[in-house]
């Protein structure tokens, strides 16, 4: 039975998000989509997004955030920059955007509180966090806290992927019945590239290893 209250998810329109899309559609009377247009390379993902929440009827809103990409060259957001196919020995990769989770949170905070919703729901995950230091548990409750006192409400940041991995994240896809919608019209890939993507950036070999064990795991079960 579902939650009578609302929730504003993070979405941006990749596997993980969208698998929290979904999840919260089941959970909440009403959901409401945020995503964020920082000067990343790919404006397909913002698409992506925007044909999604239209397709399955989520209210969605898409907030300007281009300072971020002034205040961050990356990989995601200079057409210069290759994307790193494998993660640093040592430090961040070069597709990590400062401060992202951070300031989506925060802007997504403000937006809710305006409609009176305390709950704010992002995909991230510390079990396949790529090195995104932004992805952990800990700066998860962290940031909770300050946006509590910050804004003297009660905020609750929800992260339903935080500790499974894409393995487990297509397994939650597949129990919501959303695996073929997961697969097919999501954007992960950081070279713009929907369902399957290039295959060669760290977010396709991640996403590609995640359903091969999983479909594996279904077909001899």
């Amino acid at each position: 039975m579902k939650n009578k209250k609302q929730a504003v998810v993070i979405f941006s329109g990749g596997q993980d998000s969208t698998t929290c899309l979904f999840w919260a559609k089941q959970q909440y009377e009403e959901v409401i989509a945020v995503s964020f247009d920082y000067g990343q390379r790919h404006k397909k993902e913002l698409e992506c997004a925007a044909g999604l929440a239209r397709t399955y009827g989520v209210e969605h809103h898409i907030f300007d955030l281009s300072l971020l990409n002034q205040l961050t060259p990356n990989s995601l957001t200079r057409e210069e920059i290759l994307v790193d196919k494998e993660a640093p020995e040592e430090g961040t990769p070069n597709s990590f955007v400062e401060g992202r989770n951070m300031v989506f949170l925060t802007y997504a905070a403000i937006f809710a509180k305006q409609r009176g919703i305390t709950d704010l729901i992002t995909g991230v995950s510390q079990s396949d966090f790529s090195g995104y230091p932004d992805c952990r548990d800990i700066f998860i409750k962290s940031l909770n806290t300050t946006l509590n006192l910050a804004m003297d409400y009660e905020f609750d940041i929800i992260t339903p992927l935080m500790w499974i991995d894409k393995e487990e994240t297509w397994a939650m896809a597949d129990e919501l019945g959303v695996m073929e919608i997961i697969h097919d019209k999501t954007l992960t890939c950081y070279n713009g590239i929907p369902g399957d993507g290039c295959g060669e950036c760290p977010a396709c070999k991640l996403r590609r290893r995640g359903y091969d064990r999983y479909i594996n795991r279904r077909s001899s079960s």
